[in-house]
């Protein structure tokens, strides 16, 4: 299932607000903002994380990538470094053909990540990044879980509004039927506005076309 999810969001192209509205208006991965404007990526989460302002643990999960995965970078305590720069981005994006890179922690090198257009989504930039040193202590390893449950098994979906996650519970057939009706409902409602003229309080509040009286439809 989860691949016929993401094989119809991809073809379709099926927006995060789409995707999010088929969710129940929920998902989205909050404060998380397109870096290079244009892209669209959707696929398998491959889930890391960061703690204590390093990035040693990143750099021991990036070794093994899948190909055309989402790397997800789950920000556990950079207190606002940055996470990553170009030379992570390239070897993710570029040498493991890894779909994209999302974090909710900043990133730097930003005008080498942008001349080079990388699909990367993040919280921001900063060109102060976090060090390359094993962290000392453990990570809370009940929080660890909590993150890992959510993300694992997981769609990402990205564009130019944002990141939104489809977590593996609502991965189903229930969710395909979703999407391809909030495509259809998209549809209706454009045809209102621009054939009809209807205004957007009967099309998209009252959703006047649902009315028996829709022979112009």
């Amino acid at each position: 299932m989860i691949d016929l999810i993401i094989d119809y969001i991809k073809i379709n192209r099926v927006s995060t607000t789409e995707v999010a509205d088929a969710l129940g208006k929920k998902g989205a991965l909050v404060d998380t903002y397109s870096l290079n404007r244009g892209h669209f990526k959707v696929g398998r989460c491959q889930y890391t994380y960061i703690y204590k302002e390093s990035n040693w643990t990143l750099h021991e999960q990036i070794q093994q990538v899948e190909k055309n995965s989402i790397v997800l970078v789950d920000d556990l305590g950079s207190n606002g470094r940055a996470i990553f720069g170009d030379i992570v981005a390239k070897y993710v994006l570029l040498y493991s053909q890894a779909a994209a890179i999302v974090t909710n922690g900043k990133i730097r090198d930003a005008h080498s990540l942008i001349k080079e257009k990388y699909p990367i989504w993040s919280s921001g930039v900063n060109p102060v990044g976090c060090f390359n040193t094993k962290p000392i202590g453990e990570i809370d390893q009940e929080l660890l879980k909590e993150r890992k449950d959510y993300f694992n098994n997981s769609i990402i979906v990205a564009d130019d509004t944002g990141v939104v996650i489809i977590q593996k519970d609502n991965i189903n057939e229930k969710l395909l039927n979703k999407l391809k009706n909030i495509e259809v409902q998209e549809d209706t409602w454009f045809d209102c506005i621009d054939r009809l003229k209807w205004n957007t309080f009967d099309t998209i509040c009252l959703q006047k076309y649902t009315n028996n009286d829709k022979k112009n439809i």
